[in-house]
């Protein structure tokens, strides 16, 4: 698949086919690294720890915090 390098305003842009963000999981607004490797442009998804919230709705919103766990005993030089 092959695109073209466009006027942008005072830049310039390229648009990338909507089936490649898919396939790469990029969609609006996400941030990307670009990068130069072996004179070829690679645009990268930066790693990104994913909130409490994105991890509860994984769980179908439902986290199980209440009360007390049981760490077992002592190891160690612990106080408890």
């Amino acid at each position: 698949m092959q695109t073209q390098v466009k006027a942008w305003g005072n830049s310039q842009g390229i648009r990338i086919p909507k089936e490649i963000l898919n396939e790469a999981n990029v969609v609006l607004n996400d941030v990307l690294d670009i990068q130069i490797s072996n004179g070829a442009i690679v645009l990268v998804k930066p790693f990104r720890h994913k909130t409490l919230e994105e991890r509860a709705a994984e769980y179908g919103g439902k986290l199980s915090l209440d009360g007390e766990f049981d760490w077992g005993e002592p190891v160690g030089r612990e106080i408890w």
